[in-house]
């Protein structure tokens, strides 16, 4: 199924791309964990905005009876809870979007391996959005984890994968051309006779083409092909946008 516009109408109208995004990133799961070795397990994680917690000391005030607990007919508090001091200053800070596979190895406990990341229209909105986003992306490729980044996004103009390379200090004639704004690209981190080095994987997409395929590595040698174009087209089926 050829890509389409999930951020204009019509189809904007029909499907919010929230919903979409999830159902794309159910069946990059599913098509890896019919392929992934044994040992392996990939799961999607979808979150739009923060998850960092709420400060409690946001809600002051004095507590009620509803806040006492009753535990064999006596009236207790809960236990108090340590409080820091007050932090010595606070920055502002934009925190990413998660929309995204990771890949987990538990032969011998859990541990992220790869992550499949696809991109939001928040990711790009801003320059510290688009700053967190590749700060997260680069923190896994220093990690050794290997990265799928997928922007399909149309209503935001920023090239993030540019951005990462960028933060990696690669050299700028390594850069898409400033016309690309969509695109899926592949890293693998990676130690080849004492070097440290990313593979780069990247490819240009289109609306109205198909989508490629593009490797998602485990290790060093070995590599799963991930066929967009085919999890593309099941995420479609899912949200009843194609039959």
């Amino acid at each position: 199924m050829p890509l389409r516009d999930h951020f204009h109408p019509p189809l904007s109208t029909e499907r919010r791309w929230e919903s979409f995004h999830a159902a794309w990133l159910g069946s990059l799961a599913d098509a890896l964990n019919r392929d992934l070795p044994p040992g392996y397990f990939a799961e999607e994680q979808t979150y739009a905005g923060t998850s960092i917690e709420i400060d409690l000391g946001t809600f002051n005030g004095e507590r009620t009876p509803r806040d006492v607990q009753e535990t064999g007919g006596v009236a207790t508090l809960p236990a108090q809870v340590w409080s820091p001091p007050r932090a010595a200053f606070t920055l502002p800070a934009v925190f990413a979007d998660d929309f995204e596979v990771r890949v987990i190895d538990s032969r011998e406990g859990p541990r992220l391996v790869a992550a499949i990341e696809l991109v939001s229209p928040r990711n790009k909105d801003r320059a510290e959005a688009r700053r967190a986003f590749v700060t997260k992306c680069a923190s896994y490729l220093y990690q050794g984890i290997h990265v799928i980044l997928l922007d399909i996004v149309t209503e935001r103009l920023a090239n993030l994968h540019n951005a990462l390379l960028d933060m990696l200090q690669a050299p700028a004639d390594l850069r898409q051309p400033e016309a690309v704004q969509l695109y899926a690209v592949a890293y693998r981190p990676l130690r080849r006779q004492e070097r440290e080095e990313i593979d780069v994987w990247p490819e240009v997409l289109t609306l109205g083409a198909p989508l490629p395929v593009v490797p998602l590595a485990l290790s060093g040698a070995y590599c799963l092909p991930v066929d967009l174009e085919a999890t593309y087209t099941d995420a479609l089926r899912r949200r009843r946008l194609a039959s």
